[in-house]
């Protein structure tokens, strides 16, 4: 596919790049990113922040666990339907609005969640919480492929996994430390100033990059982007989890809306105006990169979700217990990131993908041997071993497969891999739930006892996950170690 020549704009975007890249220095992070990093730390922290506290929301709300659980699936649900959004409104926006809207939003979020007189408003606050945080990934990723010379984004993108990876493992022990002053709403009040500072630090240092297009959003594309994405991510999170609503309604609904959303993209595209592009995943490493970034994401989270299951239910942990004890592996795979991020851009992805798939799967069969009488340091070993071999996937692919796109795509394919990570991540855990559930049941039936049971669905569902991570080792040899720089693309030396 020939590329078109580049206009004018086009060309005065890549001096000024290039003139960006001279004041920088070689090896040094733009400013720019820094600041995203920064802010998208504080935003994503929030994510699993909430986790511990939802004990004491129970009994000032008078609400049971499953409505109390809403406060992170609705997170979540927020994120799956406003990220589709952000590849059109980051091309309309610039870079400074697109960062003062994403922050004032988090922040008035955190804001009204504090203040919260009904747990229906705190679900609201949660929401608009999710609605910034949703537009601060994408917005991180399009701007660190437009301002970062090509040869040095792997230790760039390494920075931006410390984020994305440290801040969720944080969230569960930065809670439980907060808890133990006082009520839940230390929790907001603790991260909105710090959500105010870096959002005015970044508003005084920012700068614009790149330039902005016209044009108005399909509303059809975005009802139909966030009712299906939503409901599929909704129906996933169902799974297992019994009550009146039917999971299956749900995900076929979810699914249906997705494949019309996907339908009428196509259609836009004849006109240049798609509310997300689809034309990225005719790029062969995009397209193979989000494969393997689906797959290692469903083995990722939903491992995530299995091992406080187990700490908790089977070994007696507190939830504070069992986020301090998984922590370690969060800082392990943010703190390698930039060490990968450095590997990849001198050697390429093949030799940190592989290794680092193959010993993903490892780690995954060896977690489906615990028991009741597994020591915790094993398991905190193996957590470990298993977060810094997803450092070792995740930092190269993300920046090889949004490297294989042109510019004028960066945006589009942030908000396409984004929205993948929501939905991935909610199959991965539904369906590893789905399998130590049902495993279980088979041993309760064939007159197991319910602890022996639980340990049986529990190995079992881990044993899902290492063949979801075959996925991951397929795909890996499929990648190219480099990709070349799309036509048009800043050229940078």
């Amino acid at each position: 596919m020939t590329a078109p020549e580049p206009t004018a704009i086009e060309s005065a975007e890549t001096e000024a790049l290039e003139e960006l890249e001279r004041e920088l220095g070689a090896g040094r992070t733009p400013l720019v990113v820094t600041l995203l990093v920064a802010a998208t730390f504080v935003v994503i922290l929030n994510e699993t922040i909430m986790v511990n506290a939802i004990p004491r929301l129970m009994a000032d709300f008078g609400v049971d666990e499953r409505s109390a659980q809403w406060l992170s699936t609705v997170f979540m649900l927020t994120m799956a339907a406003v990220i589709p959004v952000t590849g059109w409104f980051l091309q309309r926006v610039t870079t400074r609005a697109a960062y003062a809207t994403a922050m004032t939003t988090f922040a008035a979020g955190t804001a009204l969640a504090a203040v919260a007189p009904t747990f229906e408003v705190l679900l609201a606050g949660r929401v608009v919480q999710a609605a910034g945080t949703a537009v601060m990934m994408p917005l991180l990723m399009t701007t660190l492929m437009t301002v970062v010379p090509a040869h040095d984004r792997g230790r760039v993108m390494g920075n931006v996994t410390l984020a994305m990876s440290c801040a969720p493992a944080l969230g569960p022990a930065v809670s439980g430390v907060i808890l133990q002053l006082g009520s839940w709403r230390l929790i907001f009040a603790f991260v909105l100033p710090v959500a105010v500072v870096v959002g005015l630090w970044g508003l005084r240092l920012l700068e614009n990059v790149g330039e902005t297009r016209g044009g108005r959003p399909s509303w059809l594309s975005v009802v139909l982007a966030g009712s299906g994405f939503s409901s599929l991510v909704f129906g996933l999170s169902k799974v297992g989890a019994g009550g009146a609503a039917a999971p299956t309604a749900f995900i076929a609904a979810g699914v249906a809306l997705v494949a019309l959303f996907a339908w009428y993209q196509l259609r836009l595209q004849r006109s240049d105006s798609p509310l997300l592009d689809l034309r990225t995943l005719r790029h062969r490493t995009y397209a193979l990169s989000l494969v393997l970034m689906s797959a290692g994401f469903m083995a990722f989270l939903g491992s995530m979700i299995l091992l406080p299951l187990y700490l908790q239910q089977l070994r007696g942990l507190t939830e504070l217990q069992a986020g301090l004890l998984v922590m370690p592996g969060g800082l392990a795979m943010g703190l390698l990131g930039p060490q990968v991020g450095k590997a990849y851009d001198r050697f390429g992805s093949r030799p940190l993908v592989i290794p680092g798939a193959i010993g993903m799967v490892a780690a995954l069969g060896l977690l489906s041997r615990v028991d009741t009488g597994t020591p915790y340091a094993l398991i905190l070993g193996l957590h470990v071993l298993l977060m810094a071999c997803l450092a070792m996937v995740f930092t190269p692919v993300f920046t090889i497969g949004l490297g294989d796109l042109p510019p004028h795509l960066y945006s589009h394919g942030s908000s396409l891999l984004g929205t993948l990570q929501q939905v991935s991540g909610a199959i991965g855990t539904a369906l590893l739930i789905v399998v130590m559930d049902n495993r279980a049941g088979a041993l309760a039936a064939s007159g197991a006892d319910p602890v022996a049971a639980a340990i049986g669905g529990l190995q079992w569902a881990f044993v899902a996950g290492a063949v979801i991570g075959v996925v991951v080792v397929v795909c890996a040899f499929l990648l190219p170690a480099r990709v070349e720089a799309p036509e048009g693309a800043p050229a940078h030396h």
